[in-house]
């Protein structure tokens, strides 16, 4: 067992306290001490190297309403770094771009035409101003190579080429990462939706594209190929799974037979995984709500003796996007904050 050195002990100190600041916005010395446990002369030198180093700054000072002198507030300089998360479908790309705070500093929303490289770039470059950026993250529907972070096969993204990763990162002079789509949904769930607070959970996308994301142990599982979660490719009485619940067949449906096409693709994660929770997510999922999930639940519970609860997914707004911008923050705060 090795003992930490203490430039290593620094390096862990300062990433648990850079984290507390992310977590719950500025505070005192004393509270990271209370905080963090460490001494005062650690905390001390701790904020100093911080402060140094332009991730701190003082940005106030606490107990105004009362008497005696007051304690200095820090907190993390929100324009260290930046980020953009990028949504791109078949019609439109979106794309959001984030201090390292978190904080949605610019949008951009464009229509699909013309060179993917030129479009992303330009829509990117809108968003961001004259901001610099750190990371960007791509969400696109297909299967992602772990091997290269190129997608395994063409997707219905027009203008999509081999390569086109690469081109990006070229073009950007920055790390591009590519995710599918519905892995960054099951990011965003995981961390602000319906799946808080549960470390195995299956996401199943319905909508205009059939998909789900498998979340086991708190961490995404991609699969050897990326194509963990394909479940639109299942056969299920004889016919593919996304050709049963897609949008345009969903809404043709009474409610209870929905659920039982939905609990019948949920039961293979069931069967397999065991992951006790599934979230009902895009167009579908969000508007069947809790009914939907209950009929699913329920249906589910005929199926098989695993206990597993559906849940709509709580996510608003662009889950995707969210969870680009998620992802592209945790690889960005380890690159300006250290991995620890």
């Amino acid at each position: 067992m090795k003992t930490a050195t203490p430039s290593m002990a620094r390096v862990i100190n300062d990433r648990l306290a850079l984290d507390l600041l992310l977590e719950r916005g500025p505070l005192t010395a004393p509270q990271l001490r209370e905080l963090t446990g460490l001494s005062r002369p650690t905390v001390s030198d701790l904020v100093e190297r911080l402060m140094e180093g332009g991730l701190v700054e003082a940005t106030g000072e606490s107990g105004e309403a009362r008497r005696g002198p007051n304690a200095r507030l820090y907190g993390l300089v929100a324009d260290r770094a930046h980020v953009a998360g990028v949504d791109l479908r078949r019609e439109i790309v979106s794309v959001t771009i984030a201090d390292i705070t978190g904080q949605v500093v610019g949008s951009v929303t464009r229509e699909v035409r013309g060179d993917l490289v030129d479009l992303v770039e330009g829509a990117i470059a809108e968003a961001a101003g004259e901001r610099v950026l750190d990371t960007v993250v791509v969400g696109a529907p297909g299967l992602v190579a772990p091997s290269d972070g190129e997608l395994v096969s063409a997707n219905d993204v027009p203008g999509w080429r081999p390569g086109q990763v690469g081109a990006w990162r070229r073009r950007l002079g920055m790390p591009v990462i590519l995710e599918n789509e519905v892995n960054l949904a099951a990011i965003a769930e995981l961390r602000t939706g319906a799946a808080q607070g549960s470390e195995d959970f299956v996401l199943m996308w319905v909508g205009d594209g059939v998909g789900a994301a498998v979340v086991l142990g708190g961490r995404l599982r991609r699969g050897a190929s990326g194509g963990a979660g394909e479940i639109g490719f299942l056969e299920v009485g004889g016919a593919a799974f996304c050709d049963l619940v897609t949008l345009s067949v969903a809404g043709s449906l009474e409610r209870t037979e929905l659920a039982a096409r939905l609990a019948a693709g949920a039961f293979a994660f069931v069967t397999l995984l065991d992951p006790g929770l599934v979230v009902l997510g895009g167009t579908t999922g969000h508007e069947g709500g809790d009914e939907l999930a209950a009929l699913v639940g329920a249906r589910l519970r005929e199926l098989g003796p695993a206990p597993t609860e559906v849940r709509a997914s709580t996510v608003t707004g662009n889950a995707v996007l969210q969870g680009a911008v998620l992802t592209a923050l945790d690889l960005a705060r380890d690159h300006v904050y250290g991995s620890g």
